[in-house]
């Protein structure tokens, strides 16, 4: 702040002492007042009975303030600057040096020449007390009932008629307002700051929560607002502790007061429940116990012994030894120490209690199997509930015995069954099933399901004929199936396929469902061909490193394209094929295959990741020749036509029709020429024939060509007996066996005698060698059955 010169008279003036108002000066001269105005004019005098030993300005509006003199003959005068006369307010025995009225005007403070302090009230002249060691005082402008005066090096500070707080200080006090107080020491004014926390502690020893707010509201710590919170919270007077916490910003306790507000007003009256409520969240536990049971509540101490996991206090507010109470205690108590991760304690609690689904629960999921038997044994059987938890856990924890004892002792055969099922205990199922024949059907179809997951589908038949489900195996083949096509498991589709061809094969003995099974098992055997050799392309398009020479994957996806003229089955992808054959077509030289490939391409829809490769490819093959290597022509054995790489009948020759018997394991087109035996000649015989140790141009001899519209075969021309009816095979499935020429006898090759499919012998044997089977319908090497 920076002062500057408002008025300035020229004139001299002789005074003891001087005050200033808002638009007067006024000097004192011994006995006589004069009020001037700041132009030196004088507007007004007054003259005194006795020397004038003090004047301070009281306030007032401007031009209208008030004045408090004191006389040494201990009179006290109120004057006003716009009025002549001067109001006595009290007349004292000794003399006045400094005086000061409270902010209401009800209070006079006077120092004596005797210092000492004497506080009057103005309308009663009482002498309400007197301090000594005083040498000036000043009121608080913000509190009616706080004052301080300053004497003996010493500042005190004084609330209501409590004792004097003190505290060092140099001067004269001129000045206290909040909990600034201003003191003039030499020609230095200096505001000292003074906590108000002493007064504020007086107050509350007095239980006076009102006014210690008052104090409070002068400044103290947070410490000390805290503390008045509380007090007042005990004392019941819920508006201080209000606003006194609502100062320390305390929600858990301003929640507690709006709580305890709110059933007030529903009628509650009863000061011991509200300050047990109050003592709870205070800590003091034991208090608060006192409290409720004194209120009639001992329920709620209870409850609050209970919450705090205090068990052993909450015994002692159990009513009468209440069976209810007493359950519901030992259940909170076990619930704790489930909390705190003592199970094993918790579950015997639970017990005690009669919560048995608990302690199963906490026993299952620790894995505790005697304590579960132990309950489960314990139970009657009437209890169901808790006995089919036990139940549930021991088949959860792999002790199939215990849950059988648990289903036997409430009488739960189905859930029995199904234990015996589950844990594929079928020897038990099926004694229990021949006790229990209405059970027959639920063991014997999950029975048969898992034999045929198991990859035993002849006893899988057989359980399903002994549950009366004549075509389920099938069903369960052809969901197997159609699994592993989904999941581009492809070589398992193959394998499901045959096996579904075969098992169609089995139930065309019944004549009634004979030509539905044999349409059926000629489109399984096409279906498992197809995905075998899909197979191979998948996996050659999907996985970074190739497993296939070029010249197998070059056949497979040929065999593919010409294969697949009509519907494409699930899962097998033409882009895929046609990639495939493009890209291996191009790197063998056959530049006219890769491009019609390329071509048919184009109109497909193309992943990403094949658009570039592809694009390229297509590109690069306009700068081949327009025709195919010639030493990847496939010839006909029959009639050694060379045929097209890309032929639109499909896997047969050009020429002569003759279909081509391809390798399962390399697909190129086998020297084997089909033939069929003329009429009368039977299989047995046909076989016997064939394995005489002839000469070859005796038996070549018995070769006769048949050329009809659609085909050229083979016949054996021999006159033999008619066709014996002993023959299993034939007469179970009521058709020929098929019979092969190989042109080139040095070229072994080899027939799977399950599948029937051919390999190159080399390749078959290395194929065994790694699979422990055949690559086709895996017919492991040591099963002696074909």
């Amino acid at each position: 702040m920076h002062y500057r010169v408002k008025e300035k008279i020229v004139k001299k003036f002789e005074c003891n002492l001087l005050v200033v108002c808002a638009d007067h000066i006024i000097l004192c001269q011994e006995k006589r007042l004069q009020c001037l105005s700041f132009s030196g004019v004088k507007e007004r005098e007054w003259q005194m009975e006795s020397l004038i030993r003090y004047i301070k300005v009281i306030g007032g509006p401007p031009g209208r303030e008030g004045l408090l003199v004191g006389l040494k003959n201990g009179q006290i005068l109120k004057i006003f600057v716009d009025n002549l006369f001067a109001i006595v307010l009290l007349k004292q025995a000794t003399a006045v040096r400094c005086l000061d009225m409270s902010a209401s005007r009800n209070k006079l403070a006077v120092v004596d020449e005797n210092d000492t302090c004497l506080v009057y009230d103005i309308h009663t002249k009482e002498l309400l007390f007197q301090e000594p060691n005083a040498n000036s005082v000043a009121w608080n402008t913000q509190c009616e009932d706080m004052l301080c005066f300053s004497g003996g090096g010493y500042l005190n500070i004084k609330a209501s008629t409590f004792p004097v707080h003190q505290q060092k200080l140099q001067g004269f006090v001129v000045g206290y307002n909040g909990s600034k107080i201003f003191c003039l020491h030499v020609f230095s004014m200096s505001a000292v700051e003074v906590p108000q926390s002493a007064p504020m502690y007086q107050y509350l020893d007095r239980k006076m929560f009102k006014e210690a707010y008052q104090i409070a509201c002068l400044g103290v710590t947070d410490t000390d607002w805290r503390e008045l919170a509380m007090e007042a919270l005990e004392g019941l007077e819920f508006d201080t502790a209000k606003k006194a916490f609502t100062r320390v910003q305390d929600l858990r306790y301003l929640e507690l007061i709006n709580s305890i507000e709110e059933r007030k007003k529903r009628g509650e009256t009863n000061n011991d429940l509200f300050l047990a409520d109050v003592f709870s969240y205070q800590g003091k536990f034991h208090e608060a116990a006192k409290l409720y049971r004194r209120s009639g509540h001992e329920n709620l101490a209870l409850d609050m012994y209970t919450d705090l996991r205090m068990f052993e206090y909450a015994k002692d507010f159990l009513g009468s030894g209440d069976p209810k109470e007493t359950k519901m205690l030992i259940t909170k108590q076990a619930d704790w120490a489930r909390n705190i991760n003592e199970p094993k304690a918790a579950v015997e609690m639970y017990i005690s209690a009669g919560e048995h689904v608990k302690a199963i629960e906490i026993s299952g999921d620790h894995g505790w199997v005697d304590m579960l038997i132990d309950i489960a044994r314990k139970l009657d059987k009437a209890e169901r509930e808790p006995l089919l938890m036990c139940a549930h856990y021991f088949k959860k924890l792999d002790n199939p015995g215990y849950a059988a004892e648990t289903y036997l002792k409430i009488g739960d055969l189905k859930s029995l069954v199904q234990l015996h099922v589950e844990t594929q205990r079928w020897d038990e199922a099926f004694a229990l099933g021949e006790k229990h024949p209405e059970f027959k059907d639920d063991i014997y179809v999950p029975y048969a399901q898992w034999l045929a997951e198991n990859d035993r589908f002849e006893e899988a038949q057989k359980a399903f004929h002994k549950a009366g489900r004549q075509g389920e195996a099938v069903r369960v083949l052809e969901q197997l199936t159609h699994n592993a096509v989904v999941e581009s498991r492809f070589n398992d589709a193959a394998y499901y396929y045959w096996m579904l061809s075969m098992q169609c094969l089995d139930i065309a003995q019944d004549p009634a469902q004979k030509d539905a099974m044999l349409s059926k098992f000629h489109h399984f055997q096409h279906l498992a061909e197809l995905y075998h050799g899909y197979h191979a392309i998948q996996r050659y398009t999907e996985e970074p490193f190739s497993f296939h020479l070029p010249e197998t994957l070059f056949n497979i996806s040929r065999f593919l394209l010409h294969s697949l003229t009509k519907d494409t089955p699930l899962g097998i992808s033409k882009v895929n094929t046609l990639f495939t054959l493009a890209k291996q077509s191009k790197a063998l030289g056959a530049y006219k295959l890769a491009r019609h490939a390329y071509d048919k391409l184009q109109g497909l829809q193309i992943p990403s990741r094949f658009q570039k490769s592809i694009e390229l490819g297509s590109l690069t093959i306009r700068s081949k020749p327009f025709h195919d290597s010639e030493e990847l022509v496939p010839l006909c054995y029959r009639c050694s036509t060379n045929n097209p790489l890309l032929n639109n009948l499909g896997n047969v020759c050009i020429n002569c029709r003759q279909p081509f018997v391809f390798s399962a394991s390399s697909y190129e087109v086998l020297h084997l020429v089909e033939f069929y035996l003329e009429e009368g000649i039977t299989d047995e015989e046909a076989v016997s024939l064939i394995d005489l140790e002839a000469p070859r141009h005796k038996r070549e001899n018995k070769w006769q060509e048949i050329t009809s519209n659609n085909s050229q075969t083979l016949r054996l021309d021999e006159t033999v007996d008619s066709m014996g009816d002993d023959d299993p095979f034939t007469a179970k499935l009521s058709f020929e066996w098929q019979y092969f020429r190989s042109l080139l006898p040095d070229a072994s090759i080899t027939m799977c005698p399950s599948c029937f499919q051919m390999f190159h012998s080399e390749d078959y044997e290395l194929l065994v060698l790694q699979h422990t089977c055949c690559p086709y319908c895996r017919r492991r090497i040591d099963d002696p059955s074909p």
